[in-house]
């Protein structure tokens, strides 16, 4: 990284270089540094600046007789009114927390010593010194090395890949991928973004790849859930999320959304997919037979045999995966040996009265509802007032419910006839006179004209020429 002096050295050296030149003569050299010192020139920080004719003169001296050193500036001494022991408590309180100002320090300093010099002084005192707070900052970086997990279901990193518009819906990709051979363990498109979504690609996961030993996810609200947490915990998983702004240890699931997006979308735009439903089958062909059997350029080896090198996975039983993605709330139970969930009421054992049990129950299903304390069944919850079945989360599929019945009334049609019919009123052509009816101006005249003159032949030529001046009038017209 270029220093301050060199950038400055550098700057001057641009601007004198043609004027240095010792074979240009004294009168061209001379009209050369006015034309310089009238201009304006990009300084090193990058804002226009003036440069006197004097001290272009003084810069060509300098280069001529030191080189591209003296033309550096030279730098600042402390100033001796400044104690030395001052300075070193300014850099102490700088190197403690980067974050501080000079001005900042400065008032440490003066609560602390007493007095403190102007937080100029200090500033310049840090920058001499390369204590910044960038140079301070990029110490603290941390370096990570590359991780992979070293057996299949070892470890399964989740996340979610916004993808194209199907019937008026964005769909999303809800995928867990295994760390250690890059396998799609489970995968679904949905059209919502939400926890029972992502349990759902958990669940096909599971069911088909086995139970892995940890989940690494991201920090959406999709996979920071009690209810997720509940699924895992229930099949000995141990869920990590990362870290909030630092997302390292999710690249290669990155990675494979990248490959989704150039081999996969790509082709799935120019496809006629009308539903979510066709792009899941689409998109379990590609992946079952395309991308599991690709060669990974780093593992040298597909995806399916080196998951398949692992050994037989863990599967779970159906009982096991069906407690695991059961829902459940924690409620007191009323003087009344009733509970309340989400406006539903029940009944419950009153040897329950005043204490907190676990209400287990499928989101889909609020009828149904099984209640435990302290891990022990104690039988079903009887509904008395049931105000909603299913759980306010457990949203349908939007775009997957059948459209509505068509009415057949076109709107744009009928204000098209109506403003037809509105015109002809306006225009009635059969209240317009007949033919029989029609009377055109001068029509009358080759009647009336001859009678008028009959008798009169001194004035028949007169008459004739103003019948033809009226003929002609009438030819113009």
């Amino acid at each position: 990284m270029t220093d301050r002096a060199t950038e400055v050295a550098l700057f001057r050296y641009a601007l004198i270089r043609e004027a240095a030149d010792p074979t240009m003569s004294n009168a061209q050299r001379g009209r050369l540094v006015r034309d310089l010192a009238a201009g304006s020139h990009v300084g090193p920080d990058g804002v226009a600046v003036r440069v006197g004719r004097s001290t272009v003169d003084d810069w060509i001296r300098a280069w001529r007789k030191g080189g591209f050193e003296a033309l550096k500036p030279k730098p600042r001494a402390a100033s001796p009114k400044v104690p030395a022991q001052v300075l070193d408590l300014a850099e102490a309180l700088k190197r403690e927390a980067p974050e501080r100002t000079a001005a900042q320090v400065c008032q440490v300093l003066s609560v602390a010593v007493g007095w403190a010099p102007n937080p100029r002084t200090v500033q310049r005192h840090f920058h001499r010194i390369g204590m910044t707070r960038a140079s301070l900052s990029a110490g603290r970086k941390v370096a990570f090395g590359r991780f992979e997990a070293t057996r299949s279901n070892e470890l399964w990193v989740g996340d979610a890949l916004h993808g194209p518009i199907i019937g008026r819906h964005k769909a999303i990709l809800f995928a867990f991928l295994d760390d250690h051979s890059r396998l799609f363990t489970g995968y679904r498109w949905v059209t919502a973004e939400d926890t029972l979504r992502a349990e759902v690609a958990l669940r096909i996961g599971l069911a088909s790849r086995g139970i892995p030993d940890s989940t690494y996810l991201d920090n959406g609200s999709p996979f920071v859930s009690h209810q997720l947490l509940r699924a895992c915990a229930s099949l000995g998983i141990r869920m990590i999320h990362s870290r909030p702004g630092r997302p390292e240890g999710r690249g290669k699931i990155e990675r494979v959304f990248r490959t989704v997006r150039d081999q996969f979308l790509v082709e799935a735009a120019r496809s006629d997919i009308g539903t979510v439903a066709r792009l899941n089958e689409l998109f379990s062909a590609w992946v079952e037979t395309v991308y599991h059997h690709a060669t990974h350029t780093e593992t040298q080896m597909t995806p399916l045999e080196r998951f398949a090198a692992g050994g037989t996975p863990k599967y779970p039983t159906a009982a096991q995966l069906h407690e695991a993605f059961l829902w459940s709330e924690t409620r007191t139970v009323t003087k009344t040996a009733t509970v309340t969930l989400f406006a539903n009421t029940y009944e419950v054992d009153a040897a329950l009265v005043g204490r907190k049990v676990e209400l287990v129950f499928d989101p889909f299903d609020l009828t149904d509802i099984e209640v435990r304390w302290n891990g022990r069944p104690m039988g079903p919850a009887v509904a008395v007032t049931i105000g909603r079945h299913v759980h306010p989360q457990a949203r349908p599929e939007p775009g997957s419910e059948p459209p509505p019945p068509a009415t057949g009334i076109d709107y744009l049609q009928l204000v098209e006839t109506r403003a037809d019919h509105q015109l002809e009123a306006r225009i009635s052509y059969s209240t317009m006179p007949g033919d029989d009816q029609l009377t055109i101006p001068g029509a009358d005249w080759p009647h009336i004209g001859p009678a008028r003159w009959a008798g009169r032949p001194d004035t028949a030529h007169t008459a004739d020429s103003d019948d033809g001046d009226d003929s002609n009038q009438e030819a113009s017209r």
